[in-house]
């Protein structure tokens, strides 16, 4: 992916989220409530950089770096 999403304005807010929220698991943050909101919102930021999350393996591979990189640099 040629998108660096951890510069986007969405991705941001969901690290800050995640941080308040005192959540330990990532995945489950993203699960529901407000994590869903920030992820869905930088999902949509991502298919208006061009990323194409149509296909279930690609999103699913999105979310997954997404997981990681929240767990390594907000958790």
């Amino acid at each position: 992916m040629s998108w660096d999403f951890t510069e986007d304005a969405a991705f941001l807010a969901l690290c800050d989220a995640y941080k308040e929220s005192g959540e330990p698991s990532a995945m489950e943050f993203l699960a529901h409530g407000e994590g869903a909101f920030h992820f869905q919102e930088l999902s949509q930021n991502a298919a208006g950089e061009g990323v194409d999350l149509s296909d279930s393996d690609d999103l699913e591979d999105f979310q997954q770096q997404v997981i990681d990189t929240l767990e390594e640099l907000c958790g």
